[in-house]
C-alpha cells in the first residue's frame, strides 16, 4: 500500500483541529476513494466505513409509534372542541381520562394505542396521578400549543423522568432527598448552561482550576480553554495497564488523588467514560467519596451519565454523592434519538451549589439580585438549578425558557417504555448489538484489550502504540513514534480503505490511539473495519522492517 500523500508538516497541522472537524477531513478522503481516479473507471469501488460518530443506526419504534398516537389522539381532542377547516382547539382538562379510554377502544388497529395505553397505565398506577390531569399535560405537550409551564419541566413529565434515572442511572437506590430535573435540548445544551451558570453565580471564576478525568468528551477539554471561562486545567488520566501490557483505561489512585487539591473546585468525566466506554469502578468511586468526606468537601462534580444504560448494574455518582454533583443525561444514544435533542440537567434538592450561593460576598450577592431580579421579589431565594433556566435565556427571556413540550412528550414516553417489560427487553437487545460488533471487530483487527465486566461497548479506543509494542516490541513502537505522526494511521485507512475512524489524543487520551463508535455500522462491517486496521498496522510493520534490513 502507498503512504498517505500528507506531508508530515501537513499532518501536524491536521491533528491541531478538533477530531470532530479532523473527522471531516477524513470523510472527504474517503469520497475521494470511493470516486476514483478522475477520468478512469473505477473498478475497485467501496463503501465508506464511517465510524467516527456515535449516532446509532438504531431506533425504539416502540414508544416512537405511541407518540404518534398520542398525536391523533390529541388532534380528536383538539377537533373536539373547535372544529374548522385545518382549524382546532386546545384540548381541555376536564374528562379527558375517560375519553382517552374510550379512545384506545375505539382505535385498537392504529399502531402505538397498545404501548400507550400502558404507558399511561403503569404511570398511573405508580405514582398515583390523577388520569385528567396527566393525560391532559401528555396531550396538551404533543400539540405544542403552549410554552412550557413550568418551565424547567412539565409536572408529570418531571416525575416520570426522575423514576427512570432512579431506576436505569441510580441503580434503584436513589438519594434520599429529591432530583429536581431542568429538561434541555440534549445533553450538549446541558453542558452550556451548566458551565455558564455557574460562572454567571461566581460560584466559578475566570481562571480557576477545574480537572478532567481523561479521555473525555473532546468538548469538556475545549470549553474550559475559551475565553469565556479560561479555567487551568488538571488531568486525572486513566492510564493503568494489564500485566500484558495492554491498556485498561483504569485510574490509579494517584492520579485520582488529585481531587483532594481545595484549589481544584469542580471535576468533571463522562461515565461510562468515553472514548473508552468503561462505568467508573467501585474503587474510584469509593477515593472520590473519602476526597470529599475530608480533604475537598465542596468539590463539585459533573457527571454526564449518557452511556449508563449500555452497563448492568450502573450506579451514578449523583446517587453516590448527590450533594456534590450535577447530572447530565440524554436519551439520544439509548433510543436512538439524536435529532430530538432530549436531554436532562438533574440537581439534588440538597446541595452545595445552593449553599455556596448563600455565602457568597454581598457585592456579589447584590449583583445576583439584580440580575434575577425581574423574576422574582426574592431573588436570593432562587435556587441555582432555576437561575439555570433563566440564564439559559439570558435572563430577559425567561418567560420562554424550557424544552419543548412535544419533545417532552418523547421523553415521558421514552421513560415509561423503559420501565415496562417491553423496554427491559429492547435493552438488553442493543446491550447485545454492541458487544457484538465489539467482538467482531476485534476478531477483523486481531487485537487484545482488557476484559472489564463495567464495559458499555458502545465505544472502543485502542492504544496502537501499546499494541505495537506487545506484537513487535519497544523497537517498532519507538520507530513509529519518530517516524509518523498519531494521525498518520487515520489518513490511511480513509485514503486506502474509506474508513473513517476518530484519533484518541483528540480526547486527551493517548496520541496513538483510535475511537471507534460501535453504534452506527452494521454489524460485519466491524469485521471489516478491523481488518483493515490489520493491514495498515502490517503495512507499518513491512516499512520497520525494511528500514531494519537497510541499517543491517
Amino acid at each position: 500500500m502507498p503512504e498517505t500523500r500528507f506531508s508530515r508538516e501537513e499532518i501536524q497541522a491536521l491533528a491541531r483541529l478538533s477530531p470532530f472537524e479532523l473527522k471531516d477531513r477524513f470523510i472527504r478522503l474517503a469520497q475521494e476513494t470511493q470516486a476514483g481516479e478522475p477520468g478512469q473507471k473505477d473498478t475497485t469501488a467501496r463503501a465508506m466505513l464511517n465510524a467516527g460518530r456515535g449516532n446509532p443506526n438504531w431506533i425504539a419504534t416502540g414508544p416512537r409509534e405511541a407518540f404518534h398516537a398520542l398525536g391523533y389522539f390529541a388532534l380528536d381532542e383538539s377537533r373536539r372542541v373547535w372544529t374548522a377547516d385545518h382549524l382546532g382547539g386546545m384540548p381541555e382538562r376536564r374528562g379527558i381520562g375517560k375519553r382517552f379510554d374510550s379512545w384506545i377502544r375505539r382505535h385498537p388497529q392504529l399502531p402505538g394505542t397498545e404501548l400507550l395505553s400502558a404507558c399511561v397505565a403503569y404511570a398511573l398506577s405508580r405514582w398515583g396521578f390523577d388520569q385528567d390531569a396527566l393525560v391532559h399535560e401528555l396531550a396538551d405537550a404533543v400539540i405544542g400549543d403552549n410554552y412550557p409551564v413550568p418551565d424547567r419541566m412539565l409536572v408529570h413529565a418531571e416525575q416520570i423522568v426522575r423514576g427512570y434515572l432512579d431506576f436505569e442511572i441510580f441503580g434503584e437506590r436513589p438519594a434520599v432527598d429529591r432530583l429536581s430535573l431542568f429538561a434541555t435540548e440534549g445533553g450538549t445544551a446541558a453542558m452550556c448552561y451548566v458551565f455558564d451558570s455557574l460562572v454567571q453565580n461566581g460560584i466559578l471564576r475566570k481562571g480557576d482550576k477545574i480537572a478532567l478525568m481523561t479521555p473525555v468528551f473532546t468538548p469538556y477539554i475545549e470549553i474550559p480553554g475559551l475565553d469565556t471561562f479560561e479555567f487551568e486545567v488538571v488531568t486525572v488520566s486513566a492510564s493503568l495497564f494489564a500485566e500484558t501490557g495492554v491498556r485498561q483505561w483504569r485510574y490509579p489512585p494517584e492520579e485520582v488523588a488529585k481531587l483532594a487539591d481545595p484549589e481544584v473546585r469542580l471535576v468533571c468525566l463522562v461515565n461510562p467514560s468515553n472514548p473508552p466506554s468503561l462505568a467508573l469502578s467501585d474503587r474510584v468511586a469509593a477515593q472520590i467519596k473519602e476526597i470529599v468526606a475530608t480533604a475537598n468537601p465542596r468539590l463539585l462534580i459533573v457527571t454526564d451519565d449518557v452511556y449508563g444504560t449500555f452497563v448492568p448494574g450502573f450506579r451514578s455518582l449523583a446517587a453516590e454523592l448527590p450533594r456534590n454533583t450535577l447530572l447530565v443525561y440524554s436519551y439520544s444514544k439509548h433510543y436512538g434519538a439524536t435529532g430530538w435533542r432530549l436531554g436532562v440537567i438533574g440537581l439534588h434538592e440538597d446541595n452545595v451549589i445552593d449553599e455556596m450561593l448563600g455565602e457568597l460576598p454581598r457585592e456579589e450577592r447584590e449583583r445576583l439580585a439584580r440580575r434575577y431580579g425581574s423574576l422574582s421579589l426574592e431573588p436570593e431565594r432562587i435556587r441555582f438549578i432555576d437561575r439555570m433556566v433563566a440564564d439559559s435565556r439570558s435572563v430577559a427571556l425567561h418567560h420562554t425558557a424550557g424544552l419543548s413540550p412535544p419533545q417532552q412528550a418523547l421523553m415521558v414516553l421514552f421513560s415509561l417504555f423503559d420501565l415496562l417489560e417491553e423496554g427491559q427487553a429492547y435493552k438488553e437487545r442493543i446491550r447485545t448489538i454492541v458487544q457484538r460488533r465489539l467482538g467482531l471487530l476485534l476478531e477483523g483487527a486481531r487485537m487484545k484489550i482488557a476484559h472489564d465486566d463495567r464495559r458499555a461497548a458502545y465505544y472502543v479506543e485502542l492504544d496502537l502504540l501499546a499494541e505495537a509494542e506487545r506484537v513487535h516490541g519497544k523497537d517498532f513502537a519507538d520507530f513509529l513514534e519518530a517516524n509518523y505522526e498519531p494521525v498518520d494511521p487515520l489518513l490511511r485507512l480513509a485514503e486506502q480503505t474509506s474508513v473513517v475512524l476518530l484519533n484518541g489524543g483528540g480526547f486527551d487520551g493517548p496520541q496513538w490511539s483510535v475511537r471507534v463508535s460501535l453504534a452506527n455500522l452494521d454489524d460485519l462491517d466491524y469485521l471489516k473495519v478491523g481488518h483493515h486496521l490489520r493491514e495498515i498496522f502490517h503495512e507499518y510493520a513491512a516499512e520497520w522492517r525494511r528500514t531494519r534490513l537497510q541499517a543491517d
